[in-house]
């Protein structure tokens, strides 16, 4: 069975439209590449039990979590308490990070800034090779910062943890509307059960009118699928195949 995935948004800032979220996109974007299934995705409020409830749930139902935001130095930074009271744990300060942290700030190390030095106890530090900060793991749960530049640079690092039987994708750009389509698409799951089948309308562009996406994770059941839709259509309905 292939991995699945849970994303957990956590940030007063996201519920209240003040920040656009970045990161969930990107990261189904990148497990999708990687073969993984992202199952849920749940945003959140700074709050420790919300968090700690959603995390246990989380963990249990998926393969890995994903959380992303409050894990800064100040008082709404409070996702990695809420992960230590969600699997079952207490926050303790890890010495590794306070050297990290000193190194850093030197003589400008304040009490606030070890606060990122804290972690669930039994949690691992994982993808520290190749940047400064390690991120936190754990049990199944990666705790992942906001801003998404260092969120992305965090991600590349354990990128490769998560690699499995990857998801073959083609999209279909079509000059015909939904409407018309349905039965072609019908007609094409009656014969491939297991395909995933999306049909995207586009109203604004003047060069087709549905994005239709074809995946599966076996290669020749997608190329079988996408040479019976292709035949199925009008003549004048393709635009382009990528």
């Amino acid at each position: 069975m292939p991995k699945t995935a849970g994303i957990i948004l956590v940030g007063n800032e996201i519920l209240s439209g003040k920040i656009a979220d970045a990161n969930a996109a990107y990261l189904c974007r990148e497990l999708r590449a990687l073969g993984v299934d992202v199952r849920r995705i749940s945003v959140i409020p700074d709050d420790i039990q919300l968090i700690a409830q959603e995390v246990a749930a989380f963990s249990r139902a998926h393969d890995v979590v994903f959380t992303s935001g409050g894990v800064g130095p100040t008082h709404d930074d409070v996702t990695i308490e809420g992960v230590a009271v969600g699997m079952g744990t207490k926050v303790v300060r890890h010495p590794m990070l306070v050297e990290i942290l000193e190194r850093h700030f030197r003589d400008r190390l304040k009490e606030s800034h070890l606060k990122m030095a804290e972690i669930p106890e039994g949690a691992q530090l994982v993808g520290g090779e190749t940047i400064r900060f390690p991120t936190v793991l754990m049990g199944n749960v990666y705790v992942l910062p906001g801003v998404p530049e260092i969120f992305r640079q965090k991600f590349e690092a354990i990128r490769e943890r998560f690699r499995d039987q990857p998801i073959h994708l083609k999209n279909v750009f079509v000059a015909i509307g939904e409407g018309v389509l349905a039965d072609y698409l019908n007609r094409l799951l009656a014969d491939y059960p297991l395909l995933l089948l999306g049909s995207y309308p586009e109203f604004s562009n003047p060069e087709y009118k549905v994005k239709v996406t074809l995946e599966s994770r076996d290669r020749g059941y997608l190329e079988g699928a996408l040479s019976e839709f292709l035949r199925s259509l009008p003549g004048d309905a393709l635009v382009k195949v990528t």
